[in-house]
């Protein structure tokens, strides 16, 4: 069998477009956007982030390591090859990222914290490092979200729960304006020394 020559039959964009087996229903264009730019609120941007680390996510939402209903299902439906497929699609992706949804002020003292408590792991400016995946111009709503449930041990699923210890020390407000901040950093691709 001759392997087809259109474009959404190699690798994992029929699958972003279309669901897979999961219908269109599930499709991951529904949530993250044609660009993989994400939704500004809740669906983060998936354009540009390595692609191992979205691999790892989808089979961690698989398996009920990160929870979340809708994703639970969406990567479900797909099996292993498929997900390594649509993570490769939107790991090549040029990051483009949404403007930030909102216009609260970010406080000066916030690029100092995120230097302090996440830059070692996430890099200078959220670009990604060895140890995370990058975070600049992601939705504040969507950080917020993912740094409250490392606080509540919801999301427990980086392997030496370092994402736990740094969560807990934060406060509400410090939540808040490292996910403004980092809100705000335009997108651009991943440090090279990922």
């Amino acid at each position: 069998m001759t392997p087809s020559a259109d474009r959404f039959g190699r690798g994992g964009e029929l699958i972003a477009m279309s669901g897979g087996e999961g219908g269109a229903r599930y499709a991951c264009v529904t949530c993250h956007g044609a660009r993989g730019e994400g939704n500004g609120f809740d669906a983060p941007r998936l354009a540009g982030l390595p692609a191992g680390y979205l691999q790892k996510q989808m089979e961690d939402f698989a398996a009920g390591l990160r929870p979340h209903a809708v994703m639970r299902d969406v990567a479900r439906f797909l099996d292993s090859d498929e997900r390594v497929q649509v993570s490769a699609f939107y790991a090549a992706l040029p990051p483009v990222g949404l403007p930030p949804a909102t216009m609260a002020p970010v406080e000066p003292a916030a690029a100092a914290l995120y230097a302090r408590a996440c830059q070692s792991c996430h890099g200078v400016d959220g670009v990604g490092a060895a140890g995370g995946p990058p975070l600049q111009a992601q939705p504040a709503f969507y950080l917020t979200q993912q740094l409250q449930d490392w606080q509540t041990s919801k999301r427990r699923n980086d392997g030496d729960h370092a994402m736990l210890k740094v969560a807990q020390q934060l406060g509400a407000d410090e939540v808040r304006q490292l996910s403004l901040h980092l809100s705000t950093i335009p997108a651009r691709p991943a440090s090279p020394a990922r």
